[in-house]
């Protein structure tokens, strides 16, 4: 049963970290925004 639940605590250390870093991911980094426009061919609307 030790092993166990020290298996389910690495297991949850694990997780909290990973979920702390797209927490800090999503709070802190500001995307940089931009225009993108691109031309489509005239054939890609014959089919």
């Amino acid at each position: 049963m030790p092993s166990l639940l020290r298996f389910l605590l690495v297991v949850a250390i694990l997780a909290g970290l990973a979920y702390a870093g797209v927490f800090a991911l999503a709070t802190m980094v500001q995307p940089v925004q931009r225009e993108t426009s691109f031309t489509v061919p005239n054939d890609r609307f014959a089919k």
